[in-house]
């Protein structure tokens, strides 16, 4: 099965226990995800299936979009709440408008340093690994781009809010430092993915509902692949001119746009390869799809 298919995420489950459920539905063994979710988060999950895998590199600077809960009164050594606390509880002294004050800082670009129990490779071994192992982590900070953080509720020591961020950028690690400004510390209480890129929740598939459709029906549900990658544009050529593309030859094809990567079909739903524009409508391909 070829194409990319998006799950609802349930809570208590790792994005690899996803990934299992999907194959044993789909009897597709090729399949990688966009962006992981901690355990603990819920929501929008999409998954590459079969030859589509290759395309992952294009979607790398998806934005991301949650809802969810940061708790104030202590902090914890996973910036969540699944976590070993690291502070002693210490009541919130402040009101909801001081806290969004204190929220409107974490808008723009800004330092992040991603949390010590995440995915962020080191070395190339992802660093909850050498946390658990008891290695000394140092997480150098990263560039992301905030571009919506708002507090919408205080409820008790308990903050709802929502946050649209850049790839790369850790919702927990939002909560722990919104904690350390508000003086009592804080780690994150709950999330939902509610967007991932251009992937809304109404296009996810919850897993029980998944578990339930046969391949054929869940390869009905995938997104058209020409909706795919819309910053590229579409265009179909002749078997004569795939065949060039499938040896890796520079083709001409029927595209007259400035974007400088275009998708290249064979029939309105066969994608066959992902060319560079070298000059003009003169296509290098990159991505064979075979």
């Amino acid at each position: 099965m070829n194409g990319l298919l998006v799950i609802d995420k349930p809570a208590g489950m790792t994005s690899h226990d996803v990934v299992a459920i999907v194959r044993r539905a789909t009897g597709e063994r090729s399949i990688g995800h966009l962006g992981t979710l901690d355990p603990m988060a819920t929501g929008v999950l999409p998954l590459l299936l079969g030859k589509y895998t290759r395309l992952a590199q294009f979607f790398g600077q998806s934005e991301k979009y949650y809802e969810g809960r940061i708790r104030f009164g202590f902090s914890t050594d996973t910036f969540d709440a699944e976590g070993e606390a690291t502070s002693e509880p210490q009541p919130l002294k402040m009101d909801l408008q001081q806290l969004r004050k204190l929220a409107e800082t974490f808008r723009g670009e800004i330092d992040q340093v991603p949390p010590i129990y995440s995915a962020k490779k080191i070395q190339g071994v992802p660093a909850h690994k050498l946390a658990r192992a008891g290695v000394q982590v140092a997480i150098k900070p990263a560039r992301i781009m905030i571009h919506d953080f708002q507090l919408l509720t205080l409820e008790g020591e308990e903050a709802a809010f929502t946050v649209h961020v850049s790839a790369g950028g850790y919702v927990r690690s939002v909560a722990q430092e919104l904690g350390q400004l508000a003086g009592c510390g804080a780690h994150l209480s709950a999330l939902r993915r509610t967007r991932a890129g251009d992937f809304p929740m109404d296009h996810a598939i919850g897993i029980e509902e998944l578990k339930r459709l046969s391949p054929d029906e869940i390869a009905a549900r995938l997104p058209h692949p020409r909706t795919l990658l819309p910053e590229m544009p579409s265009v179909t050529v002749s078997e004569q001119t795939a065949g060039k593309l499938r040896n890796g030859l520079q083709v001409n094809v029927p595209d007259f746009s400035t974007a400088p990567l275009v998708k290249i079909f064979t029939s309105p739903v066969d994608l066959l390869a992902i060319g560079r524009r070298i000059a003009g409508t003169l296509i290098q391909p990159i991505v064979v799809m075979g």
